[in-house]
């Protein structure tokens, strides 16, 4: 499943992080708070894995 926006990209790149062990949990916010406890770590590196060139910066919640 890839990222739909850069941010989504951004937030699943920090969850994956704190996933591995490589940066404290307790410095996450918002999304990649939410992604570290509710993915598993290969679907987090599918979705930190997208490219970023012609997604945009957010996606509208409408």
């Amino acid at each position: 499943m890839p990222a739909k926006s850069k941010a989504q990209q951004k937030a699943a790149g920090a969850a994956l992080s704190a996933k591995r062990g490589e940066t404290k949990k307790s410095a996450l916010k918002g999304a990649s708070k939410e992604m570290v406890e509710s993915m598993s770590e290969k679907q987090l590196e599918e979705l930190a894995s997208t490219k970023r060139k012609g997604k945009p910066e957010r996606v509208s919640g409408s």
